[in-house]
């Protein structure tokens, strides 16, 4: 408002000057005469046009741009929204990656342990059955071997008990003794 009325009190004194010029003007000047009824019709058509201007263009493009601009912010904060979205759902996806990495990991050092306690297991079952299966073997070495001890004693004693019979059936000197007992002895390599 206030631009509008230095621009009028320009015009006017601008008027003014011309108007009390008057006869002292020099020649050029003739040539160009200002009418003031014309020139306050042409100023005044001029303000008519700038209020026009303004209220019927300004107006509609100050809207539009302000309308754009407004538009142009939602879009910025959907785009600030949607990358914040991003980031938690790649710090979501990064956190997720970490505990999966950490349960795969937890996995395999359980199935280590399994695998080594199994193993230990095994080791120790197979150590176990080794001693028992020994075990039996030498008992059943021991029980043999009795086994044979009271064969041969059988053999000695059924042999002895035909020696003393042979000696009682003939009196035995000491050639016969001795070829009893190597026949004895014979006997019992054999067996």
């Amino acid at each position: 408002m206030a631009e509008h009325q230095e621009l009028i009190n320009a015009m006017l004194s601008i008027t003014n000057v011309l108007l009390t010029a008057g006869e002292e003007t020099p020649r050029y000047q003739e040539l160009v005469t200002l009418v003031p009824w014309n020139f306050i019709a042409q100023i005044l058509n001029l303000f008519l046009q700038m209020f026009l201007i303004k209220k019927f263009l300004f107006k509609p493009i100050r809207e539009v741009l302000e309308k754009r601009k407004a538009k142009a912010d939602a879009e910025i904060s959907d785009a600030t929204k949607a990358k914040e979205e991003a980031l938690a759902m790649k710090a979501e996806y990064e956190q997720n990656m970490l505990e999966a990495r950490d349960k795969a990991n937890a996995i395999l050092a359980d199935a280590t342990k399994t695998a080594s306690a199994k193993s230990d297991e095994i080791l120790k079952e197979a150590s176990a059955n080794a001693i028992a299966i020994k075990a039996k073997a030498e008992k059943d070495i021991e029980q043999e071997k009795r086994k044979a001890v009271n064969e041969i004693k059988e053999e000695i004693g059924s042999m002895a008990m035909e020696i003393a019979g042979k000696v009682i059936e003939r009196e035995i000197n000491e050639e016969d003794h001795n070829k009893l007992i190597n026949e004895f002895i014979e006997k019992v390599g054999e067996a």
